[in-house]
């Protein structure tokens, strides 16, 4: 019995939450991966890109609340997620026409469409904080709770109780089924099979008659999707604020690099991977080894690595040592 205890509390506070963080990093990742293997930069700009997208989302989803339209249990938003899409990529194409087309055709070096990106990123930002404010906000309507505390402790007669959220399972049915479909593009689709052929060998791609400015039109199209359902999963998840995206983008570049820069599969697994490692290692885990120890013993410290302040400091000591003895990943991407 105590040791079911100490796995729903263990599953109640790393396991679920971590899953759901876990799998938002991972489609952060992925739009990261994506512009790193096809465009051959790092976009700095993708956190903001991602508050922008979740933004229109929750406009949209005023809009339909206004209107009195919902969808039961599961949060509006979801019903108004192609409306954040569809700014998002008109976003994204526009900053491209505009902006990094003109570098890309002077064929100039990655690093000056990393600053470039930086630029873009402060703009975004601005423009995000202007149209919608600083403060936290809220947009998780719906059932609150899938299972609650109280239910599962009368139901199992366990003391403790497991608590899972609707935004919880929201996100990772959501991120599965994005995942899913990238993949399947990806590989199965004739322009997912020029867009990796073009990351592979861009000189050869063009050889073989594919449309370089389709390819990154595309490209920006899929990115818009990734980053504005990875904002939104994690507005849903926390709150969103402006700010918390730009913090957010050390995570992601972790994931990204933890798996590979450009390899779509360890971007996913690299997202995973940090999750789990920033919630295991800031959670105060006395109340689950007393549920282990034998007898009486207990122990009376928190038992907790690092204060949750400290979260994205989990995530750069883990990209530094990434970059010290494996800097193409686990999954060998083209970080070198």
């Amino acid at each position: 019995m105590e040791i079911l205890n100490a796995l729903v509390v263990t599953a109640n506070f790393v396991i679920v939450p971590a899953l759901a963080y876990g799998a938002q990093l991972a489609l952060g990742a992925l739009g990261v991966t994506l512009v790193f293997g096809i465009l051959r930069f790092s976009n700095f700009a993708h956190g903001d890109t991602m508050a922008f997208g979740a933004m229109a989302t929750i406009l949209a989803t005023w809009g339909l609340q206004t209107l009195g339209v919902s969808l039961g249990p599961v949060p509006t938003a979801i019903l108004a997620l192609p409306a954040g899409i569809a700014a998002a990529a008109l976003l994204l194409l526009a900053t491209d026409r505009g902006v990094y087309r003109f570098y890309r055709r002077k064929r100039v070096a990655p690093i000056v469409l990393v600053i470039v990106s930086m630029g873009v990123m402060f703009v975004l930002n601005g423009l995000v904080r202007l149209i919608i404010g600083v403060d936290d906000i809220r947009f998780d309507d719906g059932a609150r709770f899938l299972i609650r505390a109280r239910d599962f402790r009368d139901a199992t007669g366990l003391d403790e109780g497991l608590a899972i959220r609707t935004a919880q399972v929201v996100t990772i049915v959501v991120a599965g089924i994005a995942v899913a479909l990238l993949f399947w593009f990806l590989n199965r689709t004739r322009t997912g099979k020029s867009m990796r052929a073009y990351s592979d060998n861009e000189d050869l791609a063009l050889l073989s008659g594919i449309d370089p400015e389709r390819v990154v039109r595309i490209t920006w199209l899929i990115v818009a999707a990734l980053a504005t359902v990875a904002g939104v999963l994690y507005g849903l998840d926390k709150s969103f604020k402006p700010f918390t995206y730009f913090q957010l983008l050390l995570p992601i570049f972790a994931a990204a690099i933890v798996g590979g820069l450009g390899n779509p599969l360890g971007a996913v697994v690299g997202g995973f991977v940090i999750a789990f490692s920033e919630v295991a290692i800031t959670y105060p885990w006395k109340k689950v080894v007393n549920y282990l120890l034998p007898g009486e013993a207990e122990v009376s410290g928190l038992l907790q690595l690092l204060s949750t302040d400290y979260k994205f400091a989990v995530s750069f000591v883990i990209l530094i040592v990434i970059l010290l003895f494996r800097p193409t990943g686990l999954f060998k991407g083209q970080s070198s």
